[in-house]
């Protein structure tokens, strides 16, 4: 299930009011926004932090400019709003971690600002930190679990708390009271994956496939399911033997390994719920990201006797406009608050 709740935008009547940056790793993406908190325009663009020529004040400020330039040659004095790796030590201006728990209210009060070549001020969100004997850290996800919860109110307002999965390369897992990110953990899935398949033994006999083998996934998960106390390391090599005994097609390796690993990554989860005396099997839970590899996510967690995980649609947008909003960078009417104003 899919809970959304923008509406359709209409670009003929759109007056723009907000720049927002979904700006991280790898890529870069850029909305601008109508009085609605509705995106009328989006650009993407392959210069992610770690991509931007040279780093630096300077590279950033020239990326934004190519990037959004025109959009403030036509609409000056718009807000713009900067969410990810931007804030990060190695983007445009480090924004220092707020502590959890942190909600919208305490990322607006840790906003930092930069100014461009062309005087435009840009706000940049912070990321947040769980500290402790083993720290954590998100970037961009807050952000994207303030949108969800815009998108459904009863998330923010659910005093029992809600389980919120962000997939990706680096899993996060938060556990979010009343509005706020009271605490949360890290799984290095996607990246492990991703090492393992190109630098391991385990991908000499993987075969790309023609569709994901959803059965090869679901294998994987359960091997892992029936192997809580033996752990990961005893049973990733299965991806290899299980092929040489021509058990596992070579393009369903793949699959069965991404099942393995999402597998071991829900098991830890369900033990970590479970010493808080919680069961993920019960608990709400929602998920946030890329439509296939949250569908994978949904599969996974039936194995573990979750049958009533939903998606949430367009959370990143949303988390941008309710961040925006709260911080006064547009009005309670929608219209832009301009630098000269």
């Amino acid at each position: 299930m899919t809970t959304s709740t923008r509406p359709a935008p209409d670009a003929s009547s759109a007056s723009p009011s907000l720049i927002a940056l979904d700006w991280g790793t790898t890529s870069l993406r850029a909305y601008l926004y109508d009085a609605h908190g509705v995106p009328i325009d989006t650009r993407s663009r392959a210069a992610g932090v770690m991509h931007v020529p040279g780093g630096g004040a300077r590279a950033f400020d020239a990326v934004f400019e190519e990037a959004c330039g025109d959009w403030l040659d036509r609409t000056p004095g718009l807000p713009v709003l900067a969410a990810g790796m931007v804030g990060s030590a190695q983007g445009w201006r480090e924004a220092p971690y707020v502590a959890v728990p942190a909600g919208a209210d305490a990322l607006v009060a840790g906003l930092i600002t930069v100014t461009t070549s062309r005087g435009a001020t840009v706000s940049i969100v912070p990321g947040v930190i769980a500290t402790g004997e083993l720290p954590d850290v998100m970037r961009g996800e807050e952000t994207q679990i303030v949108g969800a919860l815009a998108s459904d109110p009863t998330l923010g307002a659910d005093r029992s708390g809600v389980l919120i999965g962000l997939p990706g390369t680096h899993a996060k897992w938060a556990w979010v009271k009343d509005g706020l990110i009271e605490r949360f953990q890290t799984f290095m899935t996607g990246e492990l994956f991703a090492v393992l398949r190109d630098h391991t033994i385990l991908g000499r006999t993987m075969r790309p496939g023609a569709s994901p083998d959803r059965d090869a996934f679901v294998r994987g998960v359960s091997v892992a399911r029936g192997a809580q106390h033996t752990g990961l390391l005893a049973t990733i090599f299965s991806t290899r033997t299980l092929g040489l005994t021509d058990r596992l097609a070579p393009d369903a390796q793949g699959d069965y390994l991404s099942g393995l690993l999402i597998g071991h990554e829900l098991n830890a989860l369900d033990a970590m719920l479970a010493e808080r005396g919680i069961a993920l099997a019960d608990q709400p839970l929602l998920l946030i990201g890329d439509d296939g590899l949250c569908s994978r996510y949904v599969d996974a967690l039936q194995v573990f006797g979750h049958a009533h995980a939903r998606v949430a649609a367009h959370a990143t947008e949303l988390g941008l406009w309710r961040i925006a909003s709260r911080a006064g960078l547009v009005r309670a009417d929608g219209e832009p608050v301009c630098a000269d104003q």
